[in-house]
């Protein structure tokens, strides 16, 4: 899973980093919060953390103008102890969570995990890519080119949901298995392989020319056949 960090102080920036990463998160970092902005405006991110006092923008800014520009990529504020008034502020502005410095890492992990778990929110419940679209209220799947539709499984349509927002993103088995099922053991895990493989089947019964290739010791990619 990807991650936004933008923290200014360096000494906390390579603590966060390597602890995200080394709970299996690729982490692009930015010290101002009009780096961090641009970052998030021109990629895709299952979640950012960014500090509250920022050069350049505050975090409270950031956020602001994220949800102003339709961005729902889930935020959660870094706040100092005590700073009541930036928590309000900070969820006020459209921020997901936030936690106090300092904080303990396993907790912060945890608020990171619950985070990358909401997903990203569909505009009017429909999600396109290629010739399809997904409609995950109604656990239904349609090509556009065919007209052809199908009905999902909740699984399946979160695992399509995950793999059309990350379109031409290569997804590891490991960042399926936790955006599906919300933690990794072997038995999710081996749950992945399953469900790529219905999800293919469905891709195939309503002829679309959308396909979800396997990148050898990478995972999986979602990938429309005209753009060869």
């Amino acid at each position: 899973m990807k991650l936004l960090l933008v923290e200014d102080e360096p000494r906390m920036a390579e603590a966060l980093q390597e602890l995200l990463r080394q709970d299996g998160y690729d982490v692009d970092w930015f010290s101002r919060g009009d780096e961090g902005l641009l970052a998030i405006r021109s990629a895709q991110y299952d979640a950012a953390l960014l500090d509250v006092m920022l050069p350049g923008l505050s975090g409270i800014e950031v956020t602001a103008q994220c949800r102003r520009a339709g961005i729902h990529t889930p935020i959660l504020m870094l706040t100092a102890k005590g700073e009541l008034d930036d928590k309000v502020l900070g969820l006020d502005a459209g921020a997901d969570d936030y936690v106090t410095k300092p904080f303990q890492p396993r907790e912060l992990l945890a608020r990171v995990r619950a985070l990358c778990r909401r997903g990203l929110p569909l505009v009017e419940d429909r999600l396109c890519a290629g010739d399809l679209a997904l409609d995950a209220r109604g656990l239904s799947l349609e090509c556009l080119a065919t007209g052809q539709s199908v009905h999902l499984s909740e699984k399946e349509c979160r695992v399509l949901e995950y793999l059309m927002s990350s379109q031409n993103r290569v997804l590891s088995k490991e960042q399926l298995a936790v955006k599906i099922w919300g933690y990794e053991n072997e038995a999710e895990y081996n749950k992945v392989e399953v469900y790529i493989s219905f999800a293919r089947k469905k891709l195939s019964f309503v002829g679309s020319r959308v396909e979800i290739r396997t990148v050898w010791g990478a995972g999986y990619q979602l990938r429309c056949r005209d753009e060869e």
